[in-house]
């Protein structure tokens, strides 16, 4: 699937008025695999965090890389019915995206640092922005490339370093 084929395929579920926000999951997963087949995409990922389970977990060579929070199709990503949960990922994940799957919201450090919307809903029918397709991948790109602290654990900052070894 490449991003073009994407709001279709959103709308084709969006359509059929029975989807939830879990019938979406494997459409961003087959987009990111189809766009960087190097980065490993998990869905629902077991205890991967202090901090709870992000939907995905992006993995490049089995080091997480980032992680996706998403929410149904529609939704309000800045609703304060979401507010402490995604406080909590913002907080504790160095790289994260919060989408609607739709809408995505880039985060690095805590901080966003782009939001983009692919498509929108208009009529009750998701309609595709092209305009952004280029600059969404590039936000992909340079999400799929971070680099950050992989070591989180208050534990594993404390334990001490043994001469030529890097933790």
């Amino acid at each position: 699937m490449n991003i073009a084929q994407y709001p279709e395929i959103i709308d084709n579920r969006y359509q059929s008025g029975i989807p939830r926000e879990h019938s979406y999951r494997t459409d961003p997963e087959n987009l990111i695999r189809h766009l960087f087949p190097i980065i490993d995409v998990t869905n629902e990922p077991a205890n991967i965090t202090d901090c709870g389970n992000p939907d995905y977990v992006l993995t490049k060579w089995k080091i997480p890389i980032g992680y996706i929070e998403s929410k149904d199709v529609g939704k309000d990503l800045n609703s304060k019915t979401y507010k402490e949960q995604f406080t909590l990922y913002r907080n504790a994940l160095d790289n994260l995206i919060i989408t609607d799957y739709l809408w995505f919201q880039f985060f690095q450090n805590g901080k966003m640092v782009h939001e983009i919307k692919i498509a929108e809903i208009e009529n009750d029918k998701i309609i595709p922005n092209p305009e952004n397709f280029e600059q969404f991948e590039n936000l992909i790109k340079d999400f799929c490339s971070f680099i950050g602290q992989t070591i989180k654990s208050a534990k594993m900052a404390e334990r001490p370093q043994r001469p030529g070894i890097k933790i």
